[in-house]
């Protein structure tokens, strides 16, 4: 992934109020007709596209909520009947994680103050990274992840609000990332056991990395409490030039009795809008 999510929305063109009465967009026909799936949508990928913008065309599609805002951003969706589904806490970085002790205060920090700000504007869930090992085996970057979540986990099962720690891919996007096998994940969250800790299953990640995505999701929906999509190979667009069948891997979700959001976080290479209304049709199963 050549742009990161923080570059892309740093990339971002700055829009007033004024915005929010520009024309309604072309095609605002809802796309989501069965919404036994909530779907949401990553903002990264369409930082160019001015939030107020975006939000009126997602919410056009029949989407309730948009993925990893920062907490200034959260507000701003509320003319347009939408949530935040997972909000930046900054709560590390992807280096930078629970495995290493060093990080704790820090994250804990951000989280403890981020997390009742998030309950009160109903963000349900907050990201966080397991970091890179930096020569760390797995059974320590365990044990100091399962103690770093250990002492924010009663703050988040008080305020109502998950803390999903994701899982990403070693092998293309994030060498040396020690949270790049759902087995570490799953191990970590039996050994902290709170209903409010819970795994970001990025499915294009974990697709290169084990596959078996729709056996993984049903071994292991208990662990997981967010769902990230991405075209395999490159993280573009849910369509015939990838790997994965969607429609089978979101009824399998569907399936679960899970009833969290699935996010849509894949780089467009076409029409940004017309490719995100096309993938959240073939997930509306």
């Amino acid at each position: 992934m050549k742009l990161s999510r923080r570059a892309a929305l740093k990339s971002s063109v700055a829009l007033g109020v004024a915005a929010l009465a520009a024309p309604m967009l072309a095609n605002a026909e809802p796309v989501v007709l069965r919404g036994r799936l909530r779907q949401s949508v990553s903002r990264w990928p369409y930082a160019k596209i001015p939030l107020p913008e975006f939000a009126r065309a997602v919410a056009d599609m029949g989407l309730t909520a948009i993925d990893l805002l920062e907490e200034k951003e959260w507000s701003e969706l509320k003319p347009f009947g939408l949530k935040c589904s997972m909000g930046y806490a900054g709560a590390g970085s992807i280096p930078q994680g629970l495995n290493d002790r060093a990080n704790h205060d820090a994250i804990v920090r951000a989280l403890e103050t981020t997390l009742p700000r998030a309950a009160a504007a109903g963000v349900p869930n907050l990201i966080t990274f397991f970091g890179n090992r930096k020569g760390r085996g797995d059974a320590e970057g365990l044990e100091n992840c399962v103690v770093g979540l250990n002492r924010i986990k009663g703050i988040a099962e008080k305020e109502g609000v998950t803390v999903c720690v994701e899982l990403l891919n070693s092998k293309v996007n994030h060498p040396d990332y020690q949270g790049d096998h759902s087995a570490f994940g799953v191990e970590v969250m039996k050994r902290v056991a709170s209903p409010r800790v819970k795994l970001l299953y990025d499915i294009y990640h974990m697709q290169i990395m084990e596959g078996d995505v729709v056996r993984t999701i049903r071994d292991i929906h208990e662990h997981i409490g967010h769902y990230h999509t991405g075209g395999v190979p490159g993280r573009h667009e849910l369509d015939g030039t990838q790997e994965l069948n969607w429609a089978a891997i979101c009824t399998a979700i569907v399936e679960t009795g899970f009833r969290g959001y699935v996010a849509h976080e894949f780089v467009p290479t076409r029409d940004p809008l017309a490719s995100l209304r096309e993938a959240v049709a073939l997930c509306d199963v």
